[in-house]
C-alpha cells in the first residue's frame, strides 16, 4: 500500500483508491493540485494493491466494518449497487445545486457513462473514466496472415475466420486470448448475442438529472435512473450459445485457455499476466480490452503501430459491455462538502488531463478522447474507444448487483468448469443458474 498526502490544515479528507505505481505518481499530483486551491485542508490518500476490483472493494467493506471507513471510496460501476444501496450519499442535491458549475461537465460526458453511476433515480457519482470491451489485435499477425482490418460491422462468423486465418498462417502463438471475468470475458459474447447474465431494468425517475443537463441530447432520451440488476438470466438459450462458442475456439487451439480473475503478475490492477505478456511478446493475435491497454503497451515496448483496436463483434447485435468508475462519497465522510470539492476536482478538466496523461484508462469526457492524446502511444484508431458510446447506446454496463463479489466468484466458477471440459456449457449455466437464483434472495 501506499499514502500519498498533502497539505497540514485542520479539514481532512481520507480517499482510498485502487494502487498501481501510476496511479500513485499521479494522484500526487492531484492532492497537491487540489490542496492548491483548497486552504487549510489535508489530504490522506491510500493507494491499495488488489488483483481485481471485486477484491479492492472487498478490502475497503472490511476497513468499513472495522470502522475506518474512509470520507471517498473510487468505486466502478459493477460494485455502484452495493455502495448506493448501504454505504455512499446520492450527489442530487450537490449536482443541482451546482449545476452551473456542472454544466460544462455533462456537455461532455456521455449520458450511458452518467446512468452506469444512478442507483434507483439518485446520481452517485461523477464518472471519471471508463473502458469498453473493444477488440485490440496485432497489426503485424494481420499483415502476416494477409488479413485486413475489419470493418467496423464486422461479425462474429468474420472473427472466426479471421481467428483460423491467423492459425494457418503458422504464427508463433494463439489467435485469441480473453480472461475469465466479469469484464472482457464471456460477458461480452453474452451482450453481442443480446442476452444478460441478469434481468436488466432502469428503476428510479431521472428526469431531474436528464431535463436539467441533457435537454436537447438524442443519446438522452428514454434514459432512466441507472440500471438495476434483476433475475439470473445465465442459461439464456443465447448465453449457453455464446459461452458454448469461446469453449469451442479452445478446442479447436484458437483460443488460450482463460485465465481467471482481473489483477495480473505483471502490471497489477489492470492486467492479466498470460494475456498480456502473450501480447506483448507478439504470441497473441487479438483481446478483448479497452483504452487502458493502450498507455500499458507501449510502456511495456510496443511501437504505437504495433497494435490496433476495432469495435467487438457483432452478432445478432453489437452491444458493446462497459465499465466506469468515479469517487463515492461514503456515508461516514465527516466533512462531505469537502468530499463533494474533491468529487467536482477529480472530475475537472485540469484534474483529468493530469490523471490521463498516461493513457492509463479512457477518460470520460469525449473532448480529451482525441488524436494528440493518443499519437504517442497509438492506437491508430483511438476513436474506436469513445464511438462505442456513441455508435452503440444501447451498450450496457457490467452487472452490479449489491452481491457483485459473490456473483464474480460463483460466475468465474462455472465458466471455467466450461472451459475446462469438466461440464457443457448448458450444464454448467443451469447450475450457474441455480447458484445465482439462491444469491438473488439477499437483496
Amino acid at each position: 500500500m501506499a499514502t500519498v498526502t498533502g497539505g497540514v490544515g485542520s479539514a481532512h479528507l481520507r480517499i482510498v483508491h485502487p494502487w498501481t505505481e501510476e496511479a500513485v505518481r499521479g494522484l500526487q499530483c492531484l492532492v497537491d493540485d487540489f490542496v492548491a486551491e483548497h486552504h487549510d485542508v489535508s489530504v490522506e490518500l491510500d493507494a491499495v494493491p488488489t488483483g481485481d476490483w471485486y477484491e479492492f472493494h472487498n478490502k475497503i467493506l472490511m476497513r468499513m466494518a472495522a470502522g475506518t471507513a474512509p470520507d471517498l471510496v473510487y468505486v466502478v460501476s459493477e460494485h455502484l449497487g452495493l455502495f448506493a444501496q448501504r454505504l455512499a450519499e446520492p450527489l442530487d442535491a450537490l449536482v443541482l445545486r451546482d449545476g452551473d458549475e456542472l454544466r460544462e461537465y455533462f456537455s461532455d460526458v456521455h449520458p450511458l457513462l452518467v446512468e452506469s453511476m444512478m442507483y434507483e433515480g439518485s446520481l452517485f457519482e461523477l464518472p471519471i473514466e471508463f473502458n469498453a470491451a473493444n477488440i485490440f489485435y496485432n497489426t503485424e499477425w494481420f499483415e502476416r496472415a494477409g488479413v485486413s482490418r475489419p470493418p467496423d460491422d464486422w461479425s462474429r462468423d468474420d472473427f472466426y475466420d479471421i481467428a483460423r486465418k491467423l492459425a494457418a498462417a503458422g504464427l508463433p502463438g494463439t489467435s485469441y486470448g480473453w480472461v475469465n471475468r466479469l469484464w472482457g470475458g464471456v460477458l461480452p459474447w453474452m451482450y453481442a448475442a443480446g442476452a444478460s447474465l441478469l434481468e436488466e431494468t432502469h428503476e428510479g425517475d431521472g428526469a431531474w438529472l436528464w431535463g436539467e443537463f441533457y435537454p436537447d441530447e438524442p443519446s438522452a432520451v428514454g434514459r432512466g435512473g441507472g440500471w438495476r440488476w434483476g433475475t439470473p438470466r445465465a442459461n439464456d438459450a443465447r448465453n449457453v450459445e455464446a459461452l458454448r462458442f469461446l469453449a469451442d475456439l479452445t478446442r479447436e487451439g484458437l483460443s488460450l485457455e482463460a485465465g481467471e480473475g482481473g489483477g495480473g503478475t505483471r502490471f497489477g490492477q489492470r492486467w492479466v499476466g498470460t494475456v498480456a505478456d502473450e501480447f506483448l511478446a507478439g504470441r497473441l493475435g487479438m483481446s478483448p480490452a479497452g483504452g487502458f491497454w493502450t498507455g500499458e503497451l507501449h510502456r511495456s515496448g510496443m511501437a504505437p503501430g504495433a497494435f490496433d483496436v476495432q469495435y467487438f463483434p457483432r452478432w445478432t447485435t453489437q452491444r458493446h459491455e462497459f465499465g466506469a468508475a468515479g469517487y463515492a462519497i461514503t456515508k461516514q465522510a465527516r466533512d462531505k462538502e469537502l468530499a463533494w470539492e474533491w468529487v467536482k476536482f477529480s472530475a475537472s478538466r485540469a484534474a483529468m488531463e493530469r490523471t490521463f496523461v498516461g493513457n492509463e484508462s479512457t477518460p470520460s469526457r469525449r473532448s480529451m478522447v482525441t488524436a494528440s492524446q493518443y499519437e504517442w502511444s497509438g492506437p491508430r484508431h483511438w476513436e474506436v474507444f469513445y464511438r462505442t458510446l456513441e455508435r452503440f447506446p444501447d451498450s450496457a454496463p457490467v452487472p452490479g448487483p449489491p452481491t457483485t463479489a459473490a456473483l464474480t466468484a460463483t460466475f468465474t466458477k462455472y465458466v471455467d468448469l466450461a472451459m475446462s471440459g469438466k461440464m457443457s456449457a448448458k450444464h454448467a449455466l443451469d447450475e450457474l443458474q441455480h447458484a445465482l437464483e439462491r444469491m438473488s434472495r439477499w437483496y
